[in-house]
């Protein structure tokens, strides 16, 4: 087992459903095979449901809510996709606050998918190299992001690091990067 993330602490910050399941469990098993702790924040106690695209998956348990939830304990952020996932984030003040204090910390943030859109709305995408899902093209670059199409992305313009990655295929090149850069 990789010790490289061994004390710290991930956030993934998802909605109560519609997260694409593999989008969720396989950068978490890259965090815990690498030493970190990851921790499931959501808007709701209790569970989420995660999809594998529009079909039902399995449900996990809720480690903490966004309302409660502090940057200062946490040393990344982890955005799963699916495209119900970020597209109710973006409407809550407090998980776009959330997501938004990561940026202002200058902590490590990673996207995937359609979870750019969380970022959007946080207003930190102006000025950034980014991927995603190839349908926020037009959002991103409407939000003043470097919109391309590759694998995965790691752009390190300041305040804070921000991966991203386009969909279930980048996984692996994606995991690769939140384990060597978080």
């Amino acid at each position: 087992m990789s010790t490289q993330l061994q004390g710290k602490t991930i956030a993934f910050l998802v909605a109560p459903e519609g997260i694409e399941q593999v989008e969720l469990t396989e950068p978490w098993k890259a965090v815990q095979e690498a030493g970190g702790t990851p921790r499931l924040v959501s808007t709701d106690t209790g569970k989420v449901q995660a999809f594998n695209h529009l079909d039902k998956a399995d449900t996990f348990d809720v480690d903490e809510t966004v309302d409660g939830a502090e940057v200062a304990q946490y040393d990344g952020l982890v955005l799963p996709g699916g495209v119900a996932n970020p597209d109710f984030l973006r409407t809550q003040p407090a998980a776009v606050a959330f997501a938004k204090g990561f940026f202002d910390a200058g902590k490590p943030v990673a996207a995937i998918c359609h979870a750019p859109w969380t970022l959007i709305e946080a207003g930190v995408v102006r000025g950034r190299r980014i991927t995603s899902w190839p349908s926020l093209k037009t959002d991103l670059r409407n939000a003043g992001a470097d919109w391309v199409d590759e694998e995965v992305v790691v752009c390190e313009a300041a305040p804070s690091l921000l991966i991203s990655s386009r969909k279930p295929d980048d996984l692996k090149a994606f995991d690769a990067e939140i384990v060597e850069r978080m």
